[in-house]
């Protein structure tokens, strides 16, 4: 009831009677709107609304153009010359141009504090050829350069807003977007308009687009059947049956790039025992996890490359569960009666069944898991911080394989929360960052992920798919992997 309560007054309150406005259910409150700052999936639903990129990605993971028209890649692929498309506005008025382009790259990788910067760390030097034109050199080949600036590190925003609104601009975005800024109510709305001006003719065809933030999935698929929110991601294994069988609805579900699974710190408490980390992961049956959480909707893991992807090897085996393992592991670790450890979590249902399906299947070695539930920014900072034993949080995936590796388990890289150092791994992420043939990168990654699926810094549990609930009247949203949803060609029939 209390659900179906909360429905009705969103209903009531969310404007939904203006003519094509599409109102989207998250998981949660976007926590920043400067692509400099962000550090969220959730950000980036509603940033790829409000920027425009250099360039994109399609349904199958190609680059495309997007204000970059075209682009040539010079000098054994350390400079890389784009031509911008022309007439592009910012949402202020000012002129997209090679000389806002400069600016980007140089505050995403030169600001301090900038999440941008190690992306863009290889870059040299930013040069305006002409206002059409802008050449980038880098230090030396990265093959994961255009990959990148199909997400935030390719973002535009507007030189003069930022500018004139310094910190604030965070709260108060401008990009070239098909969807204006308008207001933000924290834990409640973030409210965008149409561009009138935008570059793509005829787009975008709906009036406002307006997210809403419920963390508590009932809520959320509750707000989808009454018909408050027209469309939800992600959507609960649970609640995926429901919204099938409702008429006016459908689900869409499709392989993420992402994965899930748990950071074990190596600079204190157990698992400084490399011995015992092998213990714990031989406790964890991905099959099981796979049927009794996500009811057959996730893809038990082998590293954090899925199938599909550029870089995954079908040839290195999805560890099984082994008891037999665990109880050897722990007797080399000292410690064969088992040991105990921490495993911190953001709130949520299914993350808390996840962890103790994994305290269950631990307790079983003789390991206990004391479960942890802290608030996910917390979460986040306390992880970069080294300060958890055990922590459960994953990634959501990236077109090239580099994204999903190299600011994770290189030596003192922003997102390794483990603290794990190994010169080797380091070697083969850089070579493999400066080789351009798809097969050579791959042998390369494949011998990353063996070796990290013996010195475990992460387990690697499950990929989890992309899944969509929406109304049937809401059509012209592609089915991109990278989990985005992009409105520009949306429209919302019917009314």
């Amino acid at each position: 009831m209390r659900q179906w309560l909360v429905a009705v007054v969103l209903w009531s309150l969310g404007g939904l009677g203006l003519a094509q406005t599409v109102t989207v259910g998250l998981d949660a409150d976007p926590p920043n709107l400067d692509p400099m700052l962000s550090s969220a999936l959730v950000d980036r639903q509603v940033q790829n609304q409000i920027y425009d990129k250099l360039v994109d990605l399609d349904e199958n993971l190609r680059i495309v153009p997007m204000l970059a028209t075209s682009w040539r890649v010079e000098e054994n692929g350390t400079v890389y010359v784009f031509t911008l498309r022309q007439g592009v506005k910012f949402h202020d008025g000012t002129d997209f141009n090679a000389e806002a382009v400069k600016f980007n790259l140089d505050r995403y990788r030169s600001t301090p504090g900038s999440r941008r910067a190690g992306e863009l760390s290889l870059i040299n030097n930013v040069q305006v050829v002409n206002p059409t034109t802008v050449r980038v050199a880098l230090k030396e080949p990265f093959a994961p350069f255009l990959a990148i600036l199909s997400d935030r590190s390719g973002m535009m925003v507007s030189p003069t807003a930022v500018q004139r609104l310094g910190a604030e601009f965070s709260n108060n975005p401008v990009g070239t977007g098909p969807f204006k800024f308008v207001e933000r109510r924290r834990q409640d709305r973030i409210v965008l308009a149409r561009n009138e001006n935008y570059w793509q003719r005829g787009l975008p065809r709906i009036e406002q687009l307006v997210y809403r933030p419920f963390p508590d999935d009932d809520v959320r698929v509750a707000n989808l059947l009454s018909g408050a929110v027209n469309i939800i991601t992600p959507v609960a294994a649970k609640d995926l049956a429901a919204i099938r069988n409702n008429a006016n609805l459908v689900v869409n579900n499709f392989p993420g790039i992402g994965y899930q699974g748990i950071w074990l710190n190596h600079t204190k408490g157990p698992f400084t025992n490399k011995a015992l980390r092998q213990a714990f992961a031989a406790t964890i049956d991905r099959d099981v996890v796979d049927r009794v959480v996500f009811l057959g909707t996730a893809l038990p893991s082998n590293g954090p490359f899925p199938p599909g992807t550029l870089a995954h090897d079908k040839s290195i085996a999805v560890p099984k569960r082994d008891l037999a393992l665990a109880r050897q592991k722990l007797a080399e670790g000292g410690r064969p009666q088992g040991f105990s450890f921490t495993l911190t979590i953001a709130p949520g249902p299914v993350l808390a069944q996840l962890a103790q399906v994994y305290q269950a299947m631990a307790a079983e070695a003789g390991i206990q898991v004391r479960i942890e539930q802290v608030e996910f920014g917390t979460l986040l900072d306390r992880a970069a911080k080294l300060e958890l034993e055990a922590v459960a949080v994953g990634w959501s995936g990236r077109p090239d394989p580099d994204g999903n590796i190299y600011d994770f388990v290189r030596c003192k890289a922003a997102n390794n929360y483990s603290g794990y150092c190994n010169p080797r791994v380091d070697s083969l992420l850089n070579r493999a960052r400066t080789v351009r043939l798809p097969e050579a990168r791959r042998d390369l990654y494949s011998q990353i992920t063996k070796i990290i699926q013996e010195d475990l810094p992460y387990i690697y549990v499950y990929h989890p798919q992309t899944t969509i609930g929406l109304s049937r009247r809401l059509s012209g949203i592609p089915v991109i992997p990278d989990g985005i949803l992009r409105f520009r060609g949306a429209s919302l029939g019917g009314q």
